[in-house]
């Protein structure tokens, strides 16, 4: 084959190869949006729920990192809400029990007796707070009529509220302490328990409120 033959064919071969190696146009097929992913979801819907507490931003910085297992159901939120409240009822009681036996042997019997009765509150505390979270994981355990639905989250209800109350009467009991630093760290701590309880107890009425379990 003369050089003359050779150019000729490349001069064909060539444009059908160029052609074969630009990428093939696309109709009707655009690049899917980018979706909300199931994290982003639960994050803004934990963000609005909390809008309904007393403690807001307590409450979305307590919860947000949850928010994969909470998406956007009220009764999950409602039972992280309960579970976190119950880990910081723990804490509480069992710092309060280690001071109340350290002050035993303290000369301040007014601080000693305050801190026993705050030991006692908090351990009732955490004993109503576990029965709620108990309640809310039968709940969801198998689907309940409307009835039977309020009437156990009226259990859950009352069991906050009274857990409430025994965080609150802890700090009752040290108006007759003297001021000092014991005094203002066990009000401190316990104020920040009772507000993370509150946000519980709230999250449980919204729950209600919706009426789904």
């Amino acid at each position: 084959m003369n050089t003359q033959n050779s150019l000729f064919l490349v001069s064909l071969v060539l444009p059908i190869l160029l052609f074969q190696l630009q990428p093939t146009p696309t109709f009707g097929d655009p690049t899917p949006a980018p979706t909300s992913t199931p994290t982003a979801n639960g994050t803004e819907f934990i963000r609005t729920s909390c809008g309904t507490t007393l403690y807001p931003d307590l409450c979305y910085h307590s919860l947000s990192r949850y928010a994969s297992a909470v998406q956007q159901s009220p009764g999950q939120l409602a039972k992280v809400a309960i579970g976190v409240s119950l880990s910081k009822a723990r804490r509480m009681a069992a710092y309060v029990s280690t001071l109340a036996r350290q002050a035993e042997y303290g000369t301040d019997r007014r601080a000693a007796a305050a801190l026993h009765d705050c030991s006692t509150n908090f351990g009732d505390a955490v004993d109503e707070i576990r029965g709620s979270l108990k309640q809310m994981r039968q709940l969801g355990a198998a689907g309940v009529g409307v009835e039977s639905f309020r009437f156990q989250m009226s259990n859950v209800q009352t069991w906050m509220s009274a857990a409430l109350t025994d965080e609150d009467t802890c700090t009752d009991g040290f108006e007759d302490v003297a001021d000092g630093s014991l005094k203002s760290d066990v009000c401190d701590r316990v104020t920040k328990v009772h507000k993370i309880t509150s946000n519980a107890l709230a999250l449980v009425n919204s729950y209600v409120e919706k009426g789904t379990a």
